[in-house]
């Protein structure tokens, strides 16, 4: 069944103003640094997740210039918790030319906009697409599973040349007419009807407005699409973590490197081994470390087994390089992997 593109489209669009998602903070704007922003925290992030970091990072940052001009650290402290860190540094990155190359205004093209630092394809044409009416396609997760489903389209999706295909396809299907006001929704809808409608598992197929179009649902095989063989395997690390206070209740942190798990971050000095935290530590201090209860940190692929180890120290005995102290309203506004910040909340 070949699919017309305004009829696919309008569906969308239509469904979108009746029934999609239309109070979220950062619609009903045209605002791209706002949908910029929200964009970014959407990614591999639940709505309800982001809703409380975006009012933090819009009160202290209400503008490009504001971010850009702020230091990298005190970013990171508000991401603190929100996960994929990377996201944090390239959006301050990001901020930063915006100013120094555009003049502070974001460009107005997805072609453009996917130059600038942690702004992929999908998410330009998004940003495109909402503020500036731009015919660009979208074609992030919720999106492919949407589309694949629809066309009925079957090649794999770990070959690059049948994502290219899907991405010729999906922009085929564009609004054709007043595209300045139907983007925007027709975007919006495809988001929606993939977070809310067309879910991976159990999809409610009787409410979705293009279900007479959809190849998947005439064959009555939804949940096969899209194909993807390849899959990341997951893997396992254990580190020690060095849970290490003073006297006046500081505690020691060190800046991760700039690459590897939590990069750029301030974290508890983190070893291989006991072995290896009980050796670097100072000698008056190893017999007082305590061991508390491993735990599992999960990250998209891999397992954390984490292992805190305590111990009390003189703020002149424990000095390692990378490393300061800190006290408590001090490392509460730094940028702490999410594990890390849970025992310092707990410990405090």
């Amino acid at each position: 069944m070949s699919i017309s593109p305004a009829g696919f489209a309008s569906r969308v669009v239509r469904w979108q103003q009746e029934h999609g998602r239309n109070s979220l903070p950062w619609q009903n704007t045209r605002d791209p640094y706002r949908v910029w922003l929200s964009e970014i925290m959407l990614q591999q992030t639940q709505v309800a997740t982001v809703l409380d970091y975006y009012a933090r990072f819009l009160a202290r940052f209400p503008d490009v210039k504001t971010l850009a001009a702020a230091h990298l650290d005190e970013v990171l402290g508000l991401w603190s918790g929100l996960g994929y860190y990377s996201r944090a540094r390239n959006l301050h990155r990001c901020a930063q030319d915006v100013v120094a190359v555009h003049g502070g205004e974001f460009p107005r093209r997805a072609q453009v906009l996917q130059t600038l630092p942690g702004i992929g394809r999908s998410t330009a044409a998004a940003i495109a697409s909402f503020c500036f009416g731009e015919r660009a396609a979208i074609l992030d997760g919720n999106v492919k599973r949407v589309l694949t489903r629809v066309l009925g389209f079957d090649a794999d999706l770990a070959s690059a040349s049948n994502e290219r295909s899907l991405w010729a396809q999906a922009e085929a299907l564009l609004p054709e007419h007043k595209v300045q006001e139907a983007m925007p929704r027709y975007t919006q809808g495809l988001m929606d009807l993939g977070a809310g409608i067309c879910l991976t598992r159990n999809p409610s197929c009787l409410l979705c407005p293009v279900r007479e179009l959809c190849a998947a649902r005439r064959e009555g095989t939804p949940e096969k699409y899209p194909v993807r063989t390849r899959k990341l395997k997951r893997s396992a690390h254990s580190l020690w973590l060095l849970q290490a206070r003073s006297g006046d209740g500081a505690v020691w942190l060190e800046k991760r490197p700039a690459t590897g798990i939590w990069a750029g971050l301030y974290c508890l000095p983190a070893f291989e081994s006991r072995d290896a935290l009980e050796a670097a530590v100072p000698a008056e201090g190893r017999a007082r470390l305590q061991d508390h209860a491993p735990f599992l940190h999960v990250l998209t692929h891999k397992d954390l087994h984490l292992h805190p180890v305590a111990g009390e120290f003189t703020k002149s005995a424990l000095r390692r390089a990378g490393g300061a102290w800190f006290a408590n309203d001090e490392w509460a506004k730094l940028g702490l992997p999410a594990p890390v910040r849970k025992l310092l909340e707990a410990a405090a």
